[in-house]
């Protein structure tokens, strides 16, 4: 599989970022994140790539990834954010579910009531500070949003994350070269049996996508 000239560079980049982001290493970071300068991706995507990888390998990796594109880019953190404040509750809840229903088409109602059955707080959550105050913030596409979680899924061997975060970047509008280019990304940096049982479930997700499903 070698799709890598479906991404345009900007994307391609910022991917490759994701990645790294993922992986958590010092030295990945500071190469992928002078990638994205060198290839002038817009300090918006990186910044919001940032902020949504909390959801996907947690606040330390992200604080570590943060850190080290300050110091890469030299780009001074906003001195505020108007989003961010509890005020924007019920706008998040509204968007969060709007955004989650794109990435999960008809299975949206299922995942809600899944999860729920986890735990009611944890349903609240994924709507409101997932998929509604993060995955709904301006500055990055949802399209590129997911492409970036297919890599850091992948990254982390997270199968069913992988799996409904594929069939999301489809909903997006993503092409299977633009998700192929994707996982072109991540091969060298798995296993081979990981790679294996990843190229399996992509051709399976691919193989049955209908985008009515």
């Amino acid at each position: 599989m070698s799709k890598r000239d479906n991404l345009d560079p900007q994307t391609l980049a910022l991917v490759r970022f994701a990645a790294a982001i993922a992986q958590g290493y010092e030295p990945e970071l500071r190469e992928h994140a002078t990638e994205c300068r060198t290839a002038q991706v817009p300090i918006p995507w990186v910044e919001e790539l940032l902020l949504q990888s909390v959801l996907m390998v947690g606040y330390p990796r992200t604080i570590i990834a943060f850190t080290v594109w300050r110091k890469v880019a030299r780009v001074q953190a906003p001195k505020s954010d108007a989003d961010a404040e509890y005020r924007h509750l019920e706008e998040w809840t509204r968007r969060g579910e709007a955004t989650c229903e794109v990435v999960y088409g008809t299975n949206y109602r299922r995942l809600r009531e899944n999860v729920k059955e986890l735990h009611p707080a944890l349903d609240q959550w994924m709507i409101t500070e997932g998929y509604g105050r993060t995955m709904s913030r301006p500055g990055l596409d949802l399209l590129r949003r997911e492409l970036c979680i297919v890599a850091q899924t992948a990254i982390l061997e997270t199968p069913r994350q992988l799996h409904s975060h594929l069939r999301g970047a489809l909903h997006a509008g993503a092409s299977n070269g633009q998700v192929e280019g994707v996982l072109s990304v991540v091969n060298p940096l798995l296993s081979y049996e990981s790679w294996k049982k990843i190229k399996e479930l992509w051709n399976s997700v691919r193989d049955g996508w209908h985008p009515e499903h």
